[in-house]
């Protein structure tokens, strides 16, 4: 066993008997190792053997739950409490909870607003932002000069001449179309009977 390791399984009951009755409720020796192995670096050995040794010396109580042991502080150590203590220990616990409660709120209302900080531009990003704004933006307008600017505009005299002319090619478009179709539709029936004629010689 190492230097580190010897001192700390030497230290583990004193460190256990502090924990148990600074805490005063009862834990397993798993609970009790996984509580302070981080901070103590205490292994599950150490920590077994401890407990088991605090109790041999009736410094805490062991309780067995089939092949679990629980273990916590001994209560005759603690004074007695009466309903008056009670009572002032439930009202704290309420105050307190009702602070924790707006605690927990206040944290929620402020990674709100820092999730709306951290999404929002800064100040460098938003002043680049408005310069590309303004940049587009007199492209648009010197676009609109030189559209205004320009000789060739159709006018609506002009407009409408066309719609009217185009009104008439259409008409006379679909005049010669039927012209058309009726003499197709006479040159295919003098065709047919001429071939009735020709069958019957």
């Amino acid at each position: 066993m190492s230097k580190g390791r010897a001192e700390a399984a030497a230290g583990a009951p004193g460190i256990l008997l502090r924990y148990l009755q600074e805490q005063n409720r009862p834990y397993s020796a798993q609970d009790m190792f996984g509580n302070l192995q981080k901070e103590h670096g205490l292994g599950k050995t150490v920590v077994v053997k401890a407990l088991e040794q605090l109790a041999q010396q009736g410094k805490i109580k062991e309780k067995s739950y089939g092949k679990q042991k629980i273990y916590f502080a001994d209560q005759d150590q603690f004074d007695d409490v009466n309903d008056a203590d009670l009572h002032g220990l439930d009202a704290k616990i309420v105050a307190l909870t009702a602070k924790v409660q707006s605690l927990q709120q206040s944290c929620r209302h402020m990674e709100t607003e820092l999730k709306e900080l951290t999404n929002s531009l800064t100040t460098p990003e938003m002043q680049k932002e408005i310069q590309e704004l303004k940049k587009e933006c007199a492209g648009y307008t010197e676009r609109l000069k030189n559209i205004k600017a320009a000789t060739n505009h159709v006018t609506p005299e002009e407009k409408e001449k066309v719609y009217r002319e185009r009104q008439q090619y259409c008409k006379e478009w679909r005049k010669r179309k039927r012209m058309a179709t009726e003499m197709c539709d006479a040159i295919l029936e003098g065709y047919s009977k001429r071939g009735s004629w020709d069958r019957d010689r």
